[in-house]
């Protein structure tokens, strides 16, 4: 490839697909190593941009890079799990699987457009916690509980469970006391979390945050970096602790029996947020700074670039050479969250607000698109209108488990 690839609208079709109001075009540019790098990795990726309220889905379907982007309220943490995908929402964390018996079909129109679409499966309403990272641990998902300064667990009976404080907090209360909001998982388990600052006051982090910044041990709840710059993200990879000082722009790395020392990997064009390993890569979310950053004279970053960048850049984690940038030309302005998807290389997902959530039918071995046709009034001759289902995968046998399975409704293997 020796031409730059032509910019993306989010408005464009077939490519790209955008729903709920948008205030400003999104545009994006895929600049031509970041092409050639996600052709070569046979995957697509979902990133979250919670100023924006939407879940972006990049993938590639043989001709151009593809663009997905659906409305969430306020997204922010991603953690996946082999089909499974958990979204930090605003008052809830949403669960969804990628069903690609059924992608195939999302949208009628265009068949074979998606080679897997996410669905809604379950919803935990735990409240306004300013959830931040998100991760499957052993015993279940884990996640980042901001507001109340702590580590936190799901819960059918309860907002959330508590499962591990700082040792500077002395007391649990949605206070937001130090602005806790990554975190690490090392086998199976919450390893490290960063915050941006180590107080014990309603907000005061803010006081200080462009040097105040830290990174603890959860185990030992130990502070083993001091004096960053607002991080964000760490991550555990290849034995060591990696983690963004979002406000330098720095994507860093350091042995913990090793406190107070890092090395940068590389420095990128933005506020750094959001951070994903695959093979050789390191996927690293930056994006532009606030304008209320601006005028307090802002983190060092701003001051390193004429101009900042909101998008993903893929860095090799092993040489930290950058190979190629996804960038958001127009629209959000920041990145929270980014993961790859190694299922699926033309994504979709479905949320709460569309029909086809309702319509989707799932189970282990087979799944049906299951649409009912309305009519007016009540039911003729005191009949439900008929069902129009279309099916795939291995059909239940006639009298099957419990009977579940309509002998009338003729699965489409």
């Amino acid at each position: 490839m020796t031409d730059q690839p032509p910019p993306v609208e989010a408005t464009d079709k077939p490519a790209d697909e955008t729903e709920g109001p948008v205030t400003e075009k999104i545009t994006v540019q895929p600049d031509e190593g970041f092409v050639r790098w996600l052709i070569q990795m046979g995957g697509s990726i979902a990133l979250s941009t919670y100023r924006t309220n939407r879940m972006a889905f990049i993938g590639w379907d043989g001709k151009q890079v593809t663009l997905v982007m659906r409305e969430f309220d306020k997204p922010m943490g991603i953690a996946i799990q082999g089909q499974r995908m958990a979204i930090a929402c605003r008052h809830n964390i949403l669960m969804l699987t990628n069903s690609s018996l059924l992608a195939k079909d999302f949208t009628p129109e265009t068949p074979g457009r998606y080679d897997g679409v996410y669905l809604p499966r379950a919803s935990f309403y735990t409240g306004p916690l300013n959830t931040h990272d998100m991760g499957f641990c052993d015993d279940g998902l884990w996640f980042v509980n901001t507001q109340f300064a702590c580590l936190a667990s799901l819960s059918v009976e309860y907002s959330f469970i508590p499962r591990w404080q700082p040792s500077y907090i002395t007391q649990l209360a949605p206070e937001d006391r130090c602005h806790l909001n990554g975190m690490a998982i090392r086998n199976g388990k919450a390893a490290f979390v960063s915050a941006f600052a180590a107080t014990n006051e309603q907000s005061k982090w803010r006081e200080d945050k462009h040097h105040s910044g830290i990174i603890m041990d959860v185990a030992s709840k130990e502070i083993i970096q001091r004096g960053l710059c607002m991080p964000h993200s760490p991550r555990w990879h290849d034995n060591r602790l990696w983690f963004l000082d979002s406000g330098k722009g720095d994507f860093c790395v350091m042995d913990p029996k090793n406190p107070g020392k890092h090395d940068v990997v590389a420095n990128l064009p933005g506020w750094t947020r959001g951070l994903y390993f695959i093979g050789d890569y390191a996927l690293v979310g930056h994006g532009r700074i606030r304008e209320k950053y601006r005028k307090e004279n802002g983190p060092p970053v701003l001051h390193k670039y004429p101009k900042l960048k909101c998008g993903v850049s893929v860095v090799n984690w092993k040489t930290g050479q950058v190979h190629g940038c996804f960038e958001f030309t127009s629209g959000p302005p920041e990145i929270y969250d980014v993961v790859f998807l190694p299922h699926c290389k033309k994504p979709s997902v479905s949320n709460l607000l569309r029909p086809e959530t309702n319509q989707a039918l799932t189970t282990p071995e087979f799944a049906y698109w299951f649409k009912a046709q309305e009519e007016d009034g009540p039911p003729a001759n005191g009949k439900e209108p008929e069902a129009v289902a279309k099916g795939y995968g291995k059909p239940q046998p006639k009298g099957g488990r419990g009977g579940m399975m309509n002998p009338d409704i003729k699965p489409a293997v």
